[in-house]
């Protein structure tokens, strides 16, 4: 029998998370999307966000996901069938960067944003770098014209979001909620990395909760406002 603690360590188990990016999703990328777009997914996890927007839309593209952790494949994979979306919802267990993919004008994710020196941390899959903000800024370089991430205000949000312009993305939209510290943040080794960013204003919370932002990144020429000062002040206000 697997133990509660054995399956956070082994698969990413957060269900407020998981729920706002469902809503993000379903608000700021499914809901304009045209007909038969297609959209790409880095980190599928176990399918759950996806699967829940789908249930709830009238999206009728596809969405292609990536997921490196062989059992979150296995159980999106067993997801995916039980509710019968195999022709809407494509994950592989390959690495996102390494494979030819489709072309698109929206990539989404939920990515790695725990931030820690090195990845000897609970989920080394979690790991986004020293700051946070590493797998988030190599998806923005990639170019695609939307880019939909969640974005944590103990991640270095400030420094991500410039990043973003000087990739010529505009913040053309945005959800924001706020979440209590869990299993995987609370862990002293990302723990006293978050402090230490705080203290050099890159990470900013309360005793009580951090800021996640559910970022809708457009490429400058087509976006129709830019949102950008409004969000870093809003992540940056803890």
């Amino acid at each position: 029998m697997v133990t509660s603690s054995a399956l956070l360590k082994n698969l990413f188990v957060c269900p407020e998370e998981s729920n706002f990016y469902s809503q993000c999703l379903e608000s700021l990328v499914l809901s304009q999307c045209s007909q038969g777009e297609c959209i790409l997914e880095f980190g599928s996890g176990d399918g759950k966000p996806v699967i829940n927007s789908l249930l709830k839309t009238e999206f009728n593209g596809v969405i292609y996901g990536f997921e490196l952790n062989q059992l979150a494949y296995k159980v999106a994979r067993d997801n995916i069938l039980e509710y019968a979306l195999t022709d809407k919802y494509i994950i592989r267990n390959i690495s996102f960067f390494d494979f030819a993919k489709p072309t698109t004008k929206y990539l989404i994710s939920n990515p790695p944003y725990l931030p820690a020196l090195d990845n000897n941390i609970y989920q080394p899959l979690l790991h986004g770098g020293s700051d946070g903000s590493l797998i988030s800024r190599r998806l923005l370089s990639l170019d695609y014209e939307n880019v939909l991430l969640l974005v944590s205000s103990y991640s270095n949000p400030e420094s991500l979001i410039n990043y973003a312009i000087t990739k010529n993305y505009h913040v053309s939209n945005f959800l924001v909620s706020p979440l209590k510290f869990g299993y995987y943040s609370s862990e002293p080794k990302v723990k006293n990395t978050i402090e230490e960013m705080q203290k050099k204003s890159q990470a900013f919370y309360s005793s009580n909760i951090y800021l996640l932002a559910g970022v809708l990144f457009t490429k400058s020429h087509k976006a129709k406002v830019d949102l950008s000062t409004e969000l870093i002040q809003i992540m940056t206000s803890l």
